[in-house]
């Protein structure tokens, strides 16, 4: 069974950042791929940030720079990070990590699709007051 389990998040001002991990544990595939959704009320779940088994890593462009996704392999389990730079009030959302247990798609854009991924972590909070 994969199991995520999302932890940071909070309500920070705008301007500062923020450090959102999610422990990803049960992949039985040397080949996975990772990623970064939010989600305001309303809306549909975005993709921000993908990463796969190699540490290759995909944003969605008009973040580029203010996001940056890593991922911490031990033999026991992997965790997965999104660094948020310059916190702006619109990137108040739900953000959820993601994984399956498959290659990354060939297609960058596609990688920060939800549809790609079938495990998902419960949410965390993220609120940018100015």
């Amino acid at each position: 069974q994969v199991l995520l389990v999302q932890s940071g998040g909070g309500s920070v001002q705008a301007g500062g950042s923020l450090l959102l991990s999610c422990a990803v544990n049960g992949l039985t595939d040397s080949d996975y791929c990772m990623a970064w959704f939010r989600q305001v009320p309303g809306e549909e779940r975005k993709g921000v940030a993908a990463i796969d088994h190699n540490g290759i890593t995909s944003y969605k462009y008009s973040e580029e720079g203010r996001f940056t996704t890593s991922l911490e392999t031990t033999p026991r389990k992997n965790t997965l990070f999104l660094k948020i730079h310059s916190l702006e009030p619109e990137d108040t959302a739900m953000y959820y990590c993601a994984a399956v247990n498959d290659p990354c798609n060939e297609y960058p854009t596609l990688r920060l699709i939800e549809y790609e991924y079938n495990f998902w972590g419960q949410g965390t909070q993220v609120t940018v007051t100015s």
